[in-house]
Order: C-alpha cells, then structure tokens, then sequence
C-alpha cells in the first residue's frame, strides 16, 4: 500500500472539500490514487446523498435573477434541513449555480435541469454539508415589464409582471406583495372554491344565528367584498403610501398587473416536530448495546 502523505491529503481536501480524515481513509483505500479516491468519494456520495434524502429540508432560501431589460427572470427556491447550513457558502453558491443554469435556459422545469448536471453538483453538496438538499422548485416569467424584491432575509421573493409601467413601479408591486402576500390579483379572480369557503365561514358566525335570510344575505354580501378587498392585490392600500391602492399605483404609471409570483422559504412543506431528548435517549441506549 502506497503511503499517504499530508500533501496528498491537502491536494484531496482542496478538491472535495471534504474533511481531513475522510480524505485520508479515501486515500488509503485508493492505494495513493488521488482519482481514484475522488471517484470513490463520488460513489459514496450518491448513497449517502440517497439516506439523507427521507429527511426534511423545509429552510433554506429564495433568489431572483431578471434580464437586464428586465424581459425575463427566474425565482427559485432551494432547501436545506436547517437554517445553519442555508447560510454557508457552499450551499449559497449551489443556489446561485441554480439560478444561473434556469436564467440561462430559461426553463423552470426542475427534474429537466437537475438532469442536466445540477444532480451530481447537489449530491456532492449533500456529502460536503451533510444534510439533504433540494430545489423544490423554479419559476420563470417573461413578457412585460419584470420587477423583483427579494427580503433581506432570503426568505421570501417576489417577481411582478406588468403591462407598461416601469421596472420600478414592477418592483414597488413585488415589495407590497412581499409584505401583505395577496391570494389574487384582482376580486374577479378568486376562485369559486376559496369564495364558498369563506362564505360557510360567515354563515357559521355567532352574529349570524337566528336571523332572517335577506339579512343574513345582506351581511354576507358586506363581508364578502371585505374579503376580497383585504385578498386582492389591486384593492389592497399599497405598503409605502396607504392613501393609494395598488391598482391605482399601477394606473397612474399607466400599467396594468398581469402576474406576480411569491415564494417562501418551507411553506406547505410538513415538518415532523423531533423530540431532541427521546432522539439523544435512544442513540445512549445505542451506544451501551
């Protein structure tokens, strides 16, 4: 067996990233074969990449990228299992190669990029953080005129869409939807399914029972357009100067919303509550089998 020497180990660590003892067991294990440890380490990472792969990854963070001319942009959203590893650099620069590769395709579809090299870029990553990572998902816009707002935290991101207007009226629009996360651009686009719902809501209201129906219908309608108002991107009183809607905002840039997109960091991802002192318990009584 070839000796593995401090230099070798150094050259090994530099081009994996990995720690020191597991290059030097790759080393010993690949007879001195730097190449061969690599292709080696690159084995394993695929099967460790695949058992942190049933983990959660419900952190992580959100970027944009819009065209110069602001006629395309791309948001994606990247996961990790905690917010530690969403902040290390090596994850951060995943994320940007993610951005890069969809803005440069232009293609949201993300098994199509993943396939496309992003995979092996992510499993390694996978072994180098040692948590699971994953896109979940990428959209992309175009046409129009594009704004984006991204919050200071990477948690949250947002690309608008207009017809006329400026990139800067686009991104005033991203930033309210940021903040007061609309369900719709306008009342007449909320979905018959989200309307029924509320209104068996308002039925079920204590202030309801025991009155007429043409009350009840009455208070309904005055209810209904609240609802619409406070979920409607248009109707709703624009962050930076509540005396304008949206919608006038808009207007008077003589632009029109066509589409906006949010996304944050986790939502609708199930996470499962760990209870941390049963999980150090179980692995004790492992460890005095």
């Amino acid at each position: 067996m070839a000796a593995v020497s401090a230099s070798m180990v150094k050259e090994l660590r530099e081009r994996t990233g990995l720690g020191m003892m597991e290059c030097k067991k790759a080393l010993k294990e690949a007879d001195g074969d730097i190449n061969v440890a690599i292709e080696n380490l690159r084995k394993a990472s695929g099967l460790k990449a695949e058992k942190k792969a049933g983990r959660t990854a419900a952190e992580g963070v959100v970027a944009v990228k819009v065209a110069d001319d602001s006629s395309y942009a791309v948001l994606v959203e990247v996961n990790s299992e905690t917010d530690f590893a969403a902040r290390d650099e090596n994850f951060l620069g995943f994320v940007n190669t993610v951005v890069e590769k969809a803005f440069e395709a232009k293609n949201g579809d993300v098994e199509a990029l993943m396939a496309a090299g992003l995979e092996d870029t992510r499993q390694a990553l996978v072994q180098k953080i040692g948590e699971n990572i994953g896109v979940r998902r990428i959209e992309v816009l175009e046409g129009g005129v594009l704004g984006a707002y991204v919050h200071s935290n990477n948690r949250i991101a947002v690309l608008a869409q207009l017809d006329g207007g400026t990139t800067e009226v686009a991104k005033d629009v991203a930033m309210h939807v940021a903040a007061v996360n609309p369900r719709v651009i306008n009342p007449d686009d909320m979905p018959e399914e989200e309307l029924n719902k509320e209104k068996e809501i308002i039925k079920a209201q204590p202030d309801m029972e025991g009155k007429p129906e043409n009350i009840v219908e009455k208070m309904m309608v005055g209810r209904i357009n609240k609802f619409l108002k406070e979920n409607s991107l248009t109707e709703q009183p624009f962050v930076k100067d509540p005396d304008v809607t949206v919608g006038k905002l808009a207007k008077n840039a003589d632009a029109t919303i066509s589409n906006f997109v949010r996304f944050e960091v986790g939502e609708g991802i199930e996470v499962e509550e760990a209870d941390f002192a049963a999980e150090v318990a179980a692995q004790v009584e492992a460890a005095n089998k």
